[in-house]
């Protein structure tokens, strides 16, 4: 496996990436600080290896994610990249009192993903070379998932969350476009794309991608596996396709990424053009 990680530095995106280079995937990161991992011992076999390669690179940089997607095809003789895995989350930089928590670039997530689909390289665009996009989003960014949300979480996500699940709605709407599945904006929120981003240079046509993935974890924890621990208790997470889930509360970090390489990945025609919403 041949793999293209952005927000793949910490948390999500980096234990998946984990779990894929213990499988013996070759794992292309784009970093804007290389010197990250330099303390890491769990990832420093692998970069020095050469199975984990590290790109100095921005998200929000469209040439430097191009930069990226060559990269990551050239560690694969056949120049293709297999995985493009996508989990660029912001960190808050500050806390309003009306609305919440603040970002540095707001339109942090959708505008890295509009690069991403952008640079897409020209061999990999045929509906049989494309990758299998595994996006991570949010529960709670539609109308209809932000109603299946537990009745106290949806006024924390209100408040709290506004922000950042506005620029989250702009990835699903773009994504929505990509994979040509409905989008019922439905006067529920506007988004951060950019105008006319349906015209500009490299977005693919409406429908064109449907190698798609889109993953919306509830309430992030920093707990462990539960799907790592001996199975004696039923299913460690819920797993829920589609927009109008019931959705519970918390999942740890780590049971998503778990989710994305042990069941989406290893299970791709399942999963395949899915919306999923992970809980516990």
């Amino acid at each position: 496996m041949n793999v293209f990680a952005l927000g793949a530095s910490k948390n999500i995106g980096y234990f998946a990436a984990i779990r894929l280079l213990n499988k013996g995937a070759t794992v292309t990161f784009l970093l804007r600080n290389t010197s990250v991992f330099d303390a890491d011992e769990t990832i420093q076999p692998f970069v020095r290896s050469g199975k984990a390669r590290l790109v100095k690179g921005d998200a929000l940089s469209i040439e430097d994610v191009a930069r990226g997607w060559s990269e990551a095809q050239a560690a694969s003789e056949a120049q293709h990249v297999d995985i493009l895995m996508f989990s660029v989350g912001g960190v808050p930089e500050s806390f309003h009192w009306r609305k919440g928590v603040q970002l540095k670039h707001p339109n942090l997530c959708s505008a890295s993903l509009l690069n991403v689909v952008r640079t897409l390289p020209s061999n990999q665009r045929a509906p049989g070379a494309q990758p299998q996009f595994v996006v991570v989003t949010s529960t709670g960014i539609t109308k209809a998932s932000h109603d299946g949300l537990p009745f106290a979480m949806k006024g924390i996500y209100s408040y709290l969350l506004e922000g950042p699940h506005v620029d989250k709605f702009g990835m699903e709407r773009l994504l929505a476009h990509c994979t040509g599945a409905p989008f019922d904006r439905d006067a529920y929120r506007t988004d951060l794309l950019p105008d006319g981003w349906q015209t500009l240079d490299g977005v693919p046509p409406q429908g064109a991608l449907k190698n798609i993935l889109i993953v919306r974890p509830a309430w992030l924890t920093d707990g462990p596996a539960k799907a790592d621990e001996p199975k004696d208790k039923g299913a460690p997470y819920k797993i829920q396709k589609g927009d109008n889930a019931k959705l519970g509360w918390t999942i740890s970090r780590k049971d998503v990424a778990h989710f994305i390489v042990e069941r989406g990945l290893a299970s791709w025609d399942e999963w395949q053009g899915q919306v999923v919403s992970l809980s516990y």
